[in-house]
């Protein structure tokens, strides 16, 4: 046995998830007001009691996975009168905590690595977080792309492609520290170490590894180190065009994943309203918009358009209010069909929100995972 690496370290949880139809995720509302910036009333709250009641919750149900965004913003947030986001958690400290709080589930930190870390430094924070979840910890990669936020940390942004170029020698060293069983001096063209060494190992022989670039530098990122992709759909929101924008995006996707002969599971952002009745179902949908943070969705919409990422171009302003990468509304029978489309258009999983979490979770796991092991969508 090698110091700090197990001899039998069992079953992945990324065999495992990929063992199921499709990977089925919670995306935790680290943030206030998730991911909906309006005022209509709800229970969704950002602290992270509230994220460890879910996750446990999406534990009992037999999600996979759980994950939060990181973000950097300023005194208000997004602004306007909730003050959209200006309460965050930070992923890695709530991923740290979750390690004891659930048993079986993957649990996936946000960092954005180019924002005054070094390799050496999180790969040994991450190997001791593999280890404290016992073999369940992920890395989703983040390269940055509101100018703002790099600014808060004294630096100036660099040119989008090469923000991935810098990626990649960054996950690529760690990768190298995760393996080797001896000490490694490196000279890069961001990073160099000396007689760096990280212990213990990860258990797994490297944790999961996840990004969500939708530019062709941060597809091949993916393509070359993630496990994971978290996905957008080219044509915004809306099924339709989500369904009819997704499958070339897809099979693009796999195809430069075959280039370097590794398999990539990509995963899509379903916002879910989900009732019993189409009418109750427009109800809640009437009564999110009415609640509209105007200011809010506005300076929302402004920084994604200041940003030069290439990612949720697709999606109007009007989306936003609801907010989730693709609107998967209706019956339990209409939504559990809409995922089964967006199967089909190539999704190997999915990374649901909700707009009430805990009510909303508690009704998808009672009415909708029934009937989507009965679609084939998930196994027991």
């Amino acid at each position: 046995m090698v110091a700090g690496r197990p001899d039998s370290p069992g079953e992945s949880p990324l065999a495992r998830m990929r063992r199921q139809p499709v990977i089925l995720g919670l995306f935790l509302p680290t943030q206030s007001g998730g991911w909906t910036p309006s005022s209509a009333p709800r229970g969704t709250d950002w602290s992270y009691e509230y994220s460890v009641s879910l996750a446990r919750q999406a534990e009992r149900a037999g999600f996979d996975l759980v994950f939060a965004l990181a973000q950097w913003l300023g005194a208000g947030g997004w602004g306007g009168r909730t003050r959209y986001r200006e309460m965050s958690l930070d992923p890695l400290m709530v991923t740290a905590g979750m390690a004891q709080a659930t048993e079986r589930m993957a649990l996936i930190s946000t960092v954005h690595v180019l924002y005054g870390w070094h390799p050496v430094q999180l790969a040994k924070l991450g190997a001791t977080l593999d280890h404290m979840s016992r073999g369940r910890w992920g890395l989703n990669v983040v390269t940055g792309y509101f100018p703002d936020e790099i600014r808060m940390f004294g630096g100036r942004q660099p040119p989008h492609d090469e923000r991935y170029s810098m990626a990649a020698e960054f996950t690529a060293m760690m990768e190298r520290l995760w393996e080797a069983d001896g000490n490694l001096s490196e000279a890069g063209q961001y990073w160099s170490m000396e007689e760096a060494f990280v212990s213990p190992k990860p258990i797994h022989g490297r944790p999961i590894m996840v990004n969500a670039g939708g530019s062709e530098a941060g597809l091949r990122y993916a393509a070359r180190h993630s496990d994971f992709i978290f996905i957008t759909s080219p044509g915004g929101a809306d099924i339709g065009d989500a369904l009819a924008t997704l499958p070339a995006h897809i099979q693009h996707i796999k195809a430069l994943a075959s280039e370097y002969g590794r398999e990539v599971s990509t995963i899509i952002n379903p916002h879910i309203i989900c009732r019993e009745t189409e009418a109750e179902v427009q109800q809640i949908r009437r009564t999110i918009i009415e609640g509209e943070d105007v200011a809010a969705v506005d300076n929302l919409s402004r920084g994604f358009a200041a940003g030069d990422q290439t990612a949720w171009r697709g999606h109007r302003r009007e989306q936003r209010i609801i907010g989730g990468n693709v609107h998967v509304f209706g019956t339990p029978e209409h939504v559990v069909a809409q995922l089964v489309q967006l199967k089909q258009a190539g999704c190997d999983g999915f990374q649901l929100n909700f707009f009430d979490f805990q009510p909303d979770l508690t009704f998808f796991a009672a009415r909708v995972l029934p009937l989507m092991r009965e679609a084939g969508l998930r196994i027991e």
